[in-house]
């Protein structure tokens, strides 16, 4: 029984009771009962594919649950869309904007719901002084004729914000609000959340940021594997009983043998720097070293910086600070693709959008970052690319009929081994992986680990990255864990714990 059992049924606006959510091949939810409370900032936390967003999806219209029953003000109630939500004062304030930034930041805030009457123009007057109030009441002088392409991403985070505001909410879940925000703008988010619950309005607040959920949240709520873990008051517990509540006890799995050795230093990192265009440092004076044969993990949570330095690394971002690889100076001016020719492979975090070509072959999948290799004088050398395509199949044992198959065609895990192929062919130094598991099923998860474990036995230098503490506990030999931009801990796995990993991971906010 959770301890907010006890507050009476009149201070819940809204119940969700006994909800699970089935997709095919797994449980995202499973009989939760989640309480928001009237008036307060209720956050709600879990590790990386604990059901948070499944469930405020389920809430907020997006989705429909498998099972259960939600009650809005004591009330069975269906929401079957975004918009039926909105009508019923649901608003909900994704981590990923959501914006067109063609228009302007009126016609943003009132796209879709515009101020019109009949076949009357749209009441633009109307329309840009509601815009500037609820843009003063987020402390931000922005003319609301400004096209938001033009904006900082702070403020189009607030401009995000602002699009719940000019309705008449009840509930405003915030998805990882503070992500792209400044210090000085996650202030102002803070006052305009606290004038909000003093207006009766109920914020259901997700975040990574321990030490942020402390600081603004009155109710808490934590969800473990798709399950209901418990609940308290804020104000009774602290950071050490988050961490507890989100762990648990299951067992870590261990892939790597024991008397592992490394080479030589094959990349270092001195003092990498970016700053985005809000000012704030995404990666902050990051430095590291890897050597050949070695695996190393960076955890972190969202928006912890990790993408970003991977980004660094293959030349995709701009960036201050000196990167070696095999005793060769990087510098920022370096590109891609002559990084890629020095020994750098990478193998990004979303596989769908820029991984593959869905509609091209294992074959072309495969090959096409490595066709330099086989270029002789002005033609490719299909024979050798044939071979090598061959031979990736069988050695990262991708379940196939023919290279000529559309990878689309493909299971989640034979297409990421495809995506790690191609940086193989390239014949890497150190491979760079960018969540290498996500979306993929459990079996194919060791498939990927155990890839990894041979190819470092090869001498490659792995760097990889995740938010899932397991898997960061089974496949490192050392871990390097980062927090707002920062690396806050480099530790051996053997020295490692998960509480202290998470401690780490909350430093720095």
């Amino acid at each position: 029984m959770s301890v907010l059992d006890e507050i009476a049924d009149e201070n819940v606006i809204l119940k969700a009771e006994n909800i699970s959510m089935i997709f095919p091949g797994t449980k995202a939810l499973d009989q939760v009962t989640y309480k928001v409370y009237k008036g307060a900032v209720n956050v709600i936390i879990g590790e990386n594919g604990a059901g948070k967003s499944t469930l405020m999806k389920i809430i907020s219209g997006v989705q429909q649950p498998s099972e259960g029953q939600l009650y809005l003000k004591g009330e069975a109630i269906n929401i079957t869309s975004p918009r039926f939500a909105a009508q019923h004062g649901i608003g909900m304030v994704h981590q990923e904007l959501n914006l067109s930034e063609n228009l302007s930041v009126a016609e943003n805030l009132f796209l879709g719901r515009e101020k019109q009457t009949g076949l009357s123009p749209i009441d633009t007057k109307s329309q840009n002084q509601i815009s500037k109030e609820v843009m003063a009441r987020l402390k931000q002088d922005i003319d609301p004729n400004e096209l938001v392409g033009n904006l900082k991403v702070g403020q189009k985070q607030l401009v995000e914000i602002a699009k719940s505001l000019i309705t008449n909410v009840d509930i405003l879940i915030l998805d990882e609000p503070t992500s792209a925000l400044s210090k000085k703008e996650v202030k102002i988010l803070f006052d305009v959340i606290n004038d909000l619950t003093s207006q009766g309005v109920s914020i259901v607040y997700i975040s990574h940021r321990l030490e942020e959920l402390m600081e603004i949240g009155q109710y808490i709520t934590i969800l473990r594997d798709g399950k209901f873990q418990s609940s308290a008051l804020v104000n009774e517990i602290d950071v050490a009983w988050i961490v507890r509540e989100m762990l648990g006890s299951d067992p870590v799995s261990n892939f790597l043998k024991p008397g592992r050795t490394f080479g030589d230093v094959v990349l270092e990192a001195k003092g990498i720097t970016q700053i985005n265009d809000a000012e704030s440092r995404l990666v902050d004076e990051v430095s590291f070293s890897l050597r050949a044969g070695e695996i190393v993990g960076i955890y972190g949570l969202m928006g912890a910086g990790r993408t970003e330095l991977f980004e660094c690394l293959v030349g995709k971002a701009d960036y201050s600070g000196i990167f070696s690889l095999n005793n060769q100076n990087i510098n920022a001016k370096t590109s891609t693709s002559e990084r890629i020719k020095m020994g750098i492979g990478l193998v990004p975090e979303d596989r769908k959008q820029s991984g593959i070509f869905p509609i091209s072959s294992v074959s072309n999948n495969l090959s096409m970052s490595s066709l330099w290799k086989r270029l002789k004088r002005f033609a490719i050398n299909e024979l050798e690319e044939r071979k090598s395509v061959s031979h990736a199949i069988s050695e990262l044992s991708i379940k196939v009929s023919s290279p000529m198959v559309e990878i689309q065609a493909l299971s989640g895990g034979n297409q990421q081994k495809v995506v790690i192929g191609r940086s193989l062919l390239t014949e890497p130094t150190v491979l760079l992986l960018d969540e290498p598991t996500r979306g993929i099923d459990v079996g194919a998860k060791g498939d990927v680990f155990e890839m990894m474990v041979k190819l470092s036995e090869q001498g490659i230098g792995i760097l990889f990255s995740t938010s899932d503490l397991k898997e960061i506990m089974a496949i490192s030999d050392r871990i390097l864990v980062m927090s707002n931009g920062k690396i806050t801990a480099n530790v051996l796995r053997d020295e490692a714990d998960e509480s202290s990993l998470v401690f780490a991971s909350a430093q720095g906010f």
